[in-house]
């Protein structure tokens, strides 16, 4: 087995902080070791640490990264079908098929995320409202049970190993590889269309009358405008353009984008997100996105802005974020303007706020999204917050509301069971795939998702 050592590690949103026992292995048969060795009580896998709470640190216990088992294996462009290692990563995919005419089908904010991240955390992205999640598109995937068993699953075979993978969080087994479907494209550009609106009323009535008309949706909200501008936001959807609309002046139809990137080189201290620092940035942010039709931007433009500022999570300093994610049914809507009210009114400062429409749920037992709207936070970890999120957490449940286990740093157990119907059910799979409850984590425990 590849060398362990003591890190500290945490998610993206580097809160909170736990001693681990890591170690990277190099091969598959190195993997099998790190999930049986007798090193540590438990274990987890990790990919590229995007998930932005806890479910991929284990205090006390082992985490196996999973990053160097990045092979591409098949690829078959009539299909699009791409059969890859889980450490392959959305950004490798993006470099090797974009060039192709192929794209990820679907893709969080970030392009540092690998295939296993993106299968255990059911991740969405702009097009739920459209296509639904990460997992939709895996048409099979092989699955390490710490017994050493190797199990091929899919929506048709052992089909309720694979949707208590998908969504997950890494409790089922380590996923090995996948087979994903890649979307074919004629270029590698977004024409965008911007659309400033006044309120969250108006928001959420431009959404209905016209998201069918777009593949990507998503709006950034100003959280802390109030009184008749709450929740004044700018919309920006998009589709992928076509060959025949390209200018003239891009004559690479499939370039592959490459920003400069910057980077935040060290914590910024604490007092530089504030109301009044956030509430500047987002008068800018509002003013420099006029209403416009039909711009034509590149891919990482729209889709990955903030991977073009390397260990961006440093501008909230030492003590970390949340990223505090809910998603509310469509007749909810007074809901989610109340919730705006109360995160305006406490002036607590998110640097990024966007709110999105979902389609229809899809079979995974602990998947996130289901039909209506998702608003997604960034809030600086301060004194008090736990407890203002697990009351607002309180308020999100009575409304037939739920938090994105990808997301969660500071829910409460019961919580978390009364919004996710199917955990039992997860749990009976979890119990036959692993009876020595051998893979665990720093969330699972505390939210009581295992023993």
């Amino acid at each position: 087995m590849e060398r362990t050592a003591t890190q500290v590690l945490s998610g993206w949103g580097r809160f909170p902080r736990h001693a681990c026992t890591a170690c990277r292995p190099e091969r598959r048969q190195g993997l099998t070791e790190a999930l049986q060795s007798t090193d540590y009580p438990t274990v987890i896998a990790r990919g590229l640490g995007r998930s932005y709470g806890d479910p991929a640190v284990n205090e006390g216990g082992g985490v196996i990264l999973c990053e160097r088992l990045n092979r591409m294996l098949a690829f078959d462009p009539a299909t699009g079908v791409l059969e890859c290692e889980a450490g392959v990563s959305i950004e490798e995919i993006l470099d090797t098929f974009v060039p192709r005419g192929f794209f990820p089908p679907v893709t969080p904010g970030t392009k540092f995320v690998t295939v296993g991240g993106a299968i255990a955390n059911d991740v969405h992205g702009k097009n739920h409202h459209r296509d639904g999640t990460f997992g939709m598109f895996v048409r099979e995937l092989t699955l390490l049970t710490p017994g050493g068993e190797t199990l091929v699953c899919s929506p048709d075979e052992r089909s309720d190993v694979f949707w208590a993978t998908v969504g997950g969080i890494g409790l089922t087994g380590i996923i090995l590889t996948a087979k994903v479907r890649l979307r074919p494209i004629e270029t590698s550009y977004i024409r965008v269309d911007y659309i400033q609106s006044r309120n969250i009323h108006e928001t959420l009535a431009r959404f209905a009358e016209s998201d069918a008309q777009y593949t990507y949706s998503v709006a950034w909200v100003d959280c802390l405008a109030s009184g008749a501008n709450l929740g004044r936001s700018v919309l920006m959807r998009g589709n992928h353009l076509p060959a025949s609309e390209l200018p003239d002046r891009k004559r690479d139809p499939l370039a592959v984008s490459r920003p400069l990137k910057k980077t935040a080189p060290f914590d910024f201290p604490g007092f530089v997100l504030n109301p009044l620092s956030i509430r500047a940035f987002n008068e800018v942010f509002y003013l420099s996105h006029p209403t416009r039709q039909g711009k034509i931007v590149d891919y990482d433009s729209y889709f990955y802005p903030l991977d073009a500022v390397l260990h961006w999570n440093r501008i909230y300093g030492r003590r970390g974020f949340t990223q505090y994610q809910i998603s509310l049914p469509p007749d909810e809507s007074e809901a989610l303007v109340h919730v705006l009210e109360r995160l305006s009114a406490s002036s607590r400062a998110s640097f990024l706020a966007v709110l999105k429409c979902f389609g229809p749920a899809n079979p995974g037992m602990l998947s996130h999204p289901f039909e209506g709207y998702t608003l997604t936070l960034d809030v600086p970890m301060k004194t008090g917050l736990v407890a203002f999120l697990q009351d607002l957490d309180e308020y999100v449940l009575a409304h037939g509301g739920r938090l994105y286990l990808a997301k969660d740093a500071t829910t409460r157990p019961e919580t978390i069971h009364a919004m996710y119907p199917r955990l039992d059910a997860f749990r009976a799979v979890k119990a036959q795939l692993d009876p020595g409850g051998r893979l665990s984590s720093s969330m699972a425990r505390r939210l009581r998702i295992v023993e």
